[in-house]
């Protein structure tokens, strides 16, 4: 079940000059993160009631983030939403018709986490989250 939304993530080129915009305009200190099993940098603000922007910087050339830069260019990559249980809900979206990127979860820097192909979702890249417990 579809709780909130968890984050934003946004595809940039360059972490380091992205944080220094975004922490003078949101006025907020970026807590930055490696995602070696998305070969991502991550720098994450916390807004408010528990949502999120994080800012996407590629580790390398072959992460999708990378191709996406490739692509399409910085902007938005994906909305994330906050799920119970992110292998029923991903069962749940395919009963649906969504096709899937991932069949079940997988770890991520916020948890469990699985893809939804944009082609199911009028081209938006869409994320499904089981945050970690606290401690985890």
């Amino acid at each position: 079940m579809i709780k909130k939304v968890h984050h934003i993530g946004i595809a940039v080129n360059n972490l380091k000059e992205s944080v220094a915009l975004f922490e003078r305009l949101l006025g907020l200190k970026a807590h930055i993160e490696e995602a070696p099993c998305q070969r991502v940098t991550e720098a994450v603000f916390k807004l408010g009631e528990g949502v999120e922007i994080d800012l996407l910087e590629p580790m390398g050339p072959d992460s999708a983030v990378a191709k996406f830069l490739e692509k399409r260019g910085e902007g938005l990559h994906h909305i994330a939403l906050e799920v119970d249980d992110i292998d029923a809900d991903l069962n749940e979206m395919e009963g649906k018709g969504v096709q899937l990127i991932d069949k079940q979860g997988r770890e991520g820097v916020a948890g469990k986490i699985g893809f939804l192909h944009p082609k199911s979702f009028n081209g938006v890249l869409v994320e499904l989250v089981q945050p970690g417990k606290e401690g985890e």
